[in-house]
C-alpha cells in the first residue's frame, strides 16, 4: 500500500507515525474509554479524531496550529490502546507527533515560561525542593497569577518531608532470591521519599537485593510524553550508562517512569544506543509486576480490617498492561478487602504534567475520580504512581474528605510490620 504521508520528509519518526495513523480504521471503540471525549463530547477530542487531524497535518493538508488545542487536551492516558481492535500504536504516535508539532509551534511568553519551569524543575529533586519553597511564598499572591501557575501552586503540599537519602545497596533478608536495580524517581523523592524506603523494605523481606545506582537521574518520561525527544534522550542516555546489566530486573515504583522506560526502544530507534536501549527495556519492570512473578512472601494480617480502593494508574494498566499484579499483591494481605472504583478506567487527570498544563480539564477529571472513590465507601486508597496519589489527595480534600493514600508498596510494608 502506497503511503500518502511523505515519510521521507518527516525524519526518522515519519515511518512510525505513518504506520500508526494508517492502522486506524475509525471504528469508534476508543470513544467509550476516552476521558476527554466523555467530558467534552467532541469528535476531535477523541483518539480517532486526533488521528484524523494528525494524518491531515502529516499529509500537508492542514496546518499544525489547527491541531494543537485537541492534541494538547489529550491526556496520553492510553485507555484507547487496550480498547483498539486494530492495534494502533497510539502510545508511540502521540509523543512523536507532539515532537513534530513542537518544532513548528509558537508558544506565548507565559506558556514558554511555564513549559520551561516544568521541565527544568520536576526532573531534578533538589531544584524541585527549591521551587516548592519559593512556591509557598508565591501562594501569597496566588489569586493574581495565570491559571497554569495557580495550578502548580495548588498541587504543592504545605511542607515537604525531610530528604531521606537512599544507600547504594540494600541487602536481602535471608536467602537471596533476586538482585535488582531501582530507579528512584524525581518528584517522588521530594514529595514522598517514604515510598522508596517502603519499596526497599518489602523487596528485602522477599529476598531481593537492591542496587541503587549513585548519580542516576530522571528517566526522561516527562520529556518524552510531551514530545521533547532530544531532552528525553539526553536524560535516558545518562541512566543507560549508569544502570548495571548484571541484574535480574530494573525496577520502578512509578507508573509513568515504567511506561517511559519501556518506550526506550522507540526513543532510540536508529540511534547508536538502540541495542543497549532494547536490552534495558527487557529488564525494566514495575515493582508490583516483579514481586507478583517472583512470588510474594505471605504478609501477616493487618491488626484491623481495612477496605481499600485500588486506583489503576493509566501508565501502569494501559501502557504496561499491569492491572492484575498489584491487586493480587494487595489481596494477599489478610484482613484487607479491595474495592473496585466505578469508572476506574477513566484517568484521574494527573497524566504527567497534564494537571499543570490543562488545569481546568484536569480538575474535572480529578473531581470525578474523587467522587467515584468516595462512592466505594473505602477507608483508604492505593495506587502505583506518585502523580495519581497527589492528584487524588488534592481532589478528595476539595470535597472535604481526607482518606489516607498509599503506594501499593507502602500498604505491603505496613502489613509486614515495618512501618
Amino acid at each position: 500500500m502506497q503511503h500518502t504521508i511523505p515519510v521521507d520528509q518527516l525524519g526518522p519518526e515519519g515511518k512510525v507515525m505513518a504506520q500508526a495513523v494508517e492502522a486506524c480504521v475509525h471504528c469508534g471503540f476508543c470513544l467509550a474509554v476516552c476521558p476527554t471525549y466523555a467530558v467534552l463530547g467532541e469528535e476531535m477530542d477523541s483518539p480517532r479524531g486526533r488521528i484524523v487531524l494528525m494524518k491531515s497535518v502529516l499529509e500537508g493538508s492542514l496546518p499544525v496550529e489547527a491541531t494543537l488545542p485537541y492534541i494538547d487536551r489529550c491526556l496520553g492516558c492510553l485507555a484507547c490502546t487496550p480498547a483498539c481492535p486494530s492495534g494502533v500504536k497510539y502510545g508511540e504516535l502521540l509523543p512523536l507527533y507532539r515532537a513534530h508539532a513542537g518544532r513548528q509551534r509558537q508558544r506565548g511568553l507565559l506558556d514558554r515560561v511555564a513549559h520551561t519551569l516544568v521541565h527544568e524543575t520536576l526532573p531534578y529533586p533538589e531544584r524541585f525542593r527549591l521551587a516548592a519553597a519559593a512556591g509557598r511564598v508565591g501562594r501569597l499572591v496566588q489569586g493574581a497569577l495565570p491559571a497554569q501557575f495557580q495550578a502548580m501552586l495548588g498541587l504543592l503540599p504545605e511542607s515537604l518531608p525531610p530528604a531521606a537519602p537512599l544507600p547504594e545497596l540494600y541487602p536481602a533478608q535471608g536467602p537471596r532470591r533476586a538482585r535488582v536495580a531501582l530507579l528512584t524517581g524525581c518528584v517522588q523523592q521530594a514529595l514522598r521519599p517514604e515510598i522508596n524506603w517502603a519499596t526497599l523494605r518489602v523487596l528485602a523481606r522477599n529476598g531481593v537485593e537492591v542496587v541503587i545506582p549513585r548519580g542516576q537521574g530522571c528517566c526522561g518520561s516527562l520529556a518524552l510524553h510531551t514530545g521533547e525527544l532530544e531532552r528525553a534522550r539526553g536524560l535516558a542516555r545518562h541512566n543507560l550508562r549508569l544502570f548495571p546489566a548484571e541484574v535480574d530486573a530494573v525496577l520502578t515504583n512509578a507508573a509513568g517512569c515504567g511506561s517511559g522506560m519501556k518506550e526506550y526502544g522507540m526513543l532510540f530507534a536508529g540511534q547508536p544506543e538502540a541495542e543497549a536501549a532494547r536490552a534495558f527495556v527487557g529488564r525494566a519492570q514495575d515493582v508490583s509486576e516483579f514481586l507478583d512473578t517472583l512470588g510474594l512472601v505471605p504478609p501477616p494480617a493487618l491488626p484491623a480490617p481495612l477496605k481499600l480502593a485500588y486506583h489503576d494508574a493509566c501508565h501502569l494498566s494501559n501502557a504496561q498492561g499491569v492491572a492484575a499484579a498489584p491487586r493480587r499483591l494487595l489481596a494477599a494481605i489478610p484482613n484487607l478487602s479491595l474495592a473496585e472504583i466505578p469508572e476506574g478506567e477513566l484517568c484521574c487527570g494527573s497524566a504527567g504534567t497534564y494537571n499543570l498544563e490543562q488545569p481546568a480539564l484536569a480538575d474535572q477529571f480529578g473531581a470525578r475520580k474523587a467522587r467515584n472513590i468516595l462512592a466505594t465507601g473505602a477507608q483508604a486508597v492505593a495506587a502505583g504512581n506518585i502523580g495519581c496519589l497527589i492528584q487524588i489527595q488534592t481532589h478528595l480534600a476539595k470535597q472535604g474528605q481526607a482518606l489516607p493514600l498509599y503506594h501499593t508498596l507502602e500498604v505491603l510494608d505496613r502489613a509486614y510490620g515495618s512501618a
